[in-house]
């Protein structure tokens, strides 16, 4: 595993060790606004693979995604429906997740083949930048084992999945706090999947 120490105003260039091994199919640890999370290329199965074989995690739970920005997911992860784009430019970047129809371009097993896929652009500029360096979105599942606690700190990532990653990028500890909250774009109304961050009156109010 390579280690990268960076401060939250790292520049693309302090991330090229992660950038390289995302495009050799390899697992990237990041920070986020919450906690740390576990990033592959999600076109790439043998990739996407390695993420639920390192959690632990349950065939029946999809990947969350995040992007740069709105035309990365236009380009790579799936269809912006009317109130996913009503959602989003009052929502993003920040902790908010919408579900969306999924690109073809993406790995099945991201989605569990349903055809709809997390995604958001999230507030950390280091996790976007990471995003907008590997030229296409990335998972965001968080960096621990399944049924174990998410990890704020890079020790506690080394600690739990450290011998199976190839890049940490490590800033320190990471805020914690509430996950985002998830809903469900692909209609015309708003449907909570997971409260978090964001309160569901707010989402209402962004989805007029």
């Amino acid at each position: 595993m390579i280690r990268v120490r960076v401060t939250s105003e790292a520049g693309a260039n302090d991330l090229a060790p992660a950038v390289s091994a995302l495009h050799q199919g390899g697992v990237v640890v990041f920070p986020t606004e919450t906690f740390y999370g576990i990033a592959v290329d999600p076109r790439s199965a043998l990739a996407v693979k390695r993420v639920f074989d390192i959690k632990r995690r349950g065939a029946d739970h999809p990947l969350p995604l995040i992007a740069s920005d709105l035309e990365q997911i236009v380009d790579h992860v799936g269809t912006m429906t009317p109130l996913a784009e009503r959602l989003a430019l009052l929502g993003w970047p920040g902790p908010l997740t919408l579900i969306i129809p999924a690109s073809p371009r993406l790995c099945g097993d991201v989605h569990l083949s349903t055809g709809r896929v997390a995604v958001r652009v999230p507030g950390d500029r280091l996790a976007r930048l990471l995003a907008r360096s590997a030229g296409h979105a990335i998972t965001s599942t968080s960096a621990n084992v399944s049924g174990e606690p998410p990890a704020s700190m890079p020790d506690e990532v080394v600690a739990s999945i450290g011998s199976r990653i190839d890049v940490l990028i490590d800033t320190g500890t990471t805020p914690a706090g509430l996950p985002s909250t998830i809903v469900d774009a692909t209609g015309d109304t708003p449907i909570l999947v997971r409260a978090g961050v964001v309160p569901w009156e707010r989402v209402l109010e962004f989805s007029k």
